[in-house]
């Protein structure tokens, strides 16, 4: 495996960390938008990853990438508030179903990701600029 392996692996590590971490921002700035009617509540975000093979060969490591970002399923919560002005004829207002505290460890975790790969990168750097060095 040569270093610029290493650099392709970890950038493609940061994309899709970068996409998980702003599909969380998403779901947690939307988590108390109200809306008129369960079709039209915001809808959680959740990116899909899958590893992408260099080549035939079964070569150490291999890229990340982001094969799609699917919404959730999950029912809307429905709360009685009459005096909201996108209450329906019942009183009901809709919100999504998004777990603020669920989103925060998710958050953690992409943002832990992310630092690996930065520091994957910062010693793969160093590892370089040594090999340059051993010739002086």
């Amino acid at each position: 495996m040569s270093l610029n392996s290493i650099y392709d692996i970890a950038g493609s590590s940061l994309n899709a960390q970068t996409l998980r971490l702003n599909t969380i921002a998403s779901n947690m700035a939307n988590a108390e938008t109200a809306a008129a009617s369960p079709d039209a509540v915001y809808k959680a975000r959740r990116p899909v990853f899958s590893e992408v093979m260099r080549s035939a060969q079964m070569e150490l490591g291999s890229q990340v990438e982001v094969r799609e970002v699917l919404q959730s399923q999950a029912d809307p919560l429905m709360r009685y508030e009459p005096n909201n002005p996108l209450a329906n004829e019942d009183g009901n207002v809709f919100y999504p179903n998004v777990n603020v505290v669920a989103e925060m460890a998710d958050m953690m975790s992409a943002t832990r990701n992310y630092q690996t790969s930065v520091e994957v990168m910062s010693n793969a750097r160093r590892m370089q600029e040594r090999l340059l060095s051993l010739g002086q």
